[in-house]
């Protein structure tokens, strides 16, 4: 990207709305609510720029094994262009280095005279376009992205060539956006101790979940029988792709384990939401150990998810390499305890052992299934357990990423108020 200088900070000209371009590959459904509430701001004009449609056309996803189309809305609420292709990512094809790539990118950023231009992701040949437009114009860039450091293991030459790609990079970022300690902590690693680093946690839409588990708590007990679960029985549940590096596995053999040694109480049930190339597998190893208070249920779409959150008495992830996990976010909006592993990004952010939930080593059932039944031998401190959630789950919310990115724009656009100044 050749030895720019640091963008300096440029004044904000308050006679107008701040323009603010968003470059990310294809419409996601965690951020449509976010982005819809950044565009809610009097005083920022946001424009997102979509790599490709993927998400809108309906795409076989490669991991849950099925063709996925939402239904929540993706493109409300805020303003965006899908961006001519060169190429565009594949059915069926996670967006990689060079799909999709896109057209007329420096040209854009030059014909909305944006002020700031903020990327999701440095590892995309478009958004390295975007980087290099704006700062050929001076234009301050804004780094997010959910990397942590337990990410894949990497070789010795991978590691040296990542160095210089960010020794390359650095002075084209004005500032980075967190989504949480981990990913503070990455970025510090790679990009030094003095880059300017703001949080922007990942988060969902609070109160659209704590809305939703509120109205699937009224029915409840129908929705318990309609998946032929016996009433008084606890749930453990599993909501994600069934692939390797969810580790559902883990979950199972731990669940066997917990099975085989209780004692006291109706014996819970295991949920398992999801798809993907383990499921077969996975239903063969619960059929040979004649587990029959697993069940699996298949992908279910993201407004299904609240009643199965609402159903459960506690939530597991166990993954590695896991970037954030944000149905930890979702089902700690329904006041559930959750266990996840120590490779799980939200882990430092969003659980405290022994409070709202524990955090376990990965690949170690036995841990798992001690800490399963600690959380449901007791169903009082189960429920208090929940509750921590919910207190704990507030403090990530969209206002306050809002505020983590008006501080952004105010350290690289010196002017730009902290507060929104109401338009008359």
């Amino acid at each position: 990207m050749g030895n720019a200088k640091a963008v300096q900070a440029i004044p904000y000209s308050a006679d107008r709305k701040l323009r603010l371009a968003y470059f990310v590959t294809h419409p996601i459904q965690y951020q449509a609510p976010q982005l819809k509430r950044i565009a809610q701001e009097p005083d920022i004009d946001l424009n997102v720029f979509f790599g490709s449609d993927l998400s809108i056309r309906g795409d076989v996803d490669q991991e849950f094994g099925v063709r996925v189309q939402w239904d929540t809305p993706l493109l409300e609420g805020y303003n965006y262009e899908f961006l001519p292709r060169w190429r565009d990512a594949r059915d069926g094809e996670i967006p990689g280095f060079s799909r999709p790539l896109n057209k007329h990118v420096a040209k854009r950023i030059g014909e909305e005279k944006v002020d700031a231009v903020w990327v999701h992701g440095y590892h995309y040949l478009t958004h390295m376009l975007a980087i290099r437009a704006a700062s050929a114009r001076n234009i301050p860039v804004l780094l997010r992205t959910d990397s942590s450091l337990h990410d894949r293991p990497r070789s010795a030459l991978k590691l040296a060539a990542k160095k210089v790609f960010f020794n390359l990079l650095r002075p084209h970022i004005s500032g980075v956006l967190s989504v949480g300690e981990e990913n503070t902590a990455y970025w510090r690693e790679n990009l030094g101790p003095d880059v300017r680093v703001f949080r922007c946690n990942y988060a969902v839409d609070n109160e659209f979940f704590q809305r939703q588990c509120e109205a699937a708590a009224k029915t409840r007990e129908e929705f318990r029988s309609s998946l032929c679960l016996e009433p008084g029985r606890p749930v453990i549940l599993f909501a994600a792709k069934l692939i390797p590096r969810k580790r559902c596995g883990d979950l199972l053999e731990a669940f066997l384990k917990l099975i085989r040694s209780w004692s006291g109480g109706p014996k819970p049930y295991l949920l398992i939401v999801g798809d993907g190339e383990q499921r077969a597998a996975l239903e063969a190893r619960a059929a040979q150990a004649s587990a029959g208070d697993v069940r699996f249920l298949g992908f279910r779409n993201q407004s299904e998810l609240p009643r199965f959150y609402d159903l459960c008495d506690v939530f597991v992830l166990a993954s590695v390499d896991e970037p954030w996990g944000l149905a930890i976010n979702e089902v700690m909006n329904a006041g559930r305890p959750v266990i996840v592993s120590d490779q799980v990004g939200c882990h430092k952010d969003l659980v405290k052992s022994g409070v709202n939930g524990f955090v376990v080593r990965p690949g170690d059932p036995g841990e798992l299934a001690e800490s399963l039944r600690t959380v449901l031998a007791d169903p009082e401190r189960c429920r208090i357990m929940g509750q921590e959630s919910q207190k704990i789950v507030a403090n990530y919310s969209f206002n306050q990423n809002v505020t983590g990115l008006r501080q952004a724009l105010q350290a690289v656009r010196p002017g730009f108020p902290a507060f929104p100044i109401s338009a008359q």
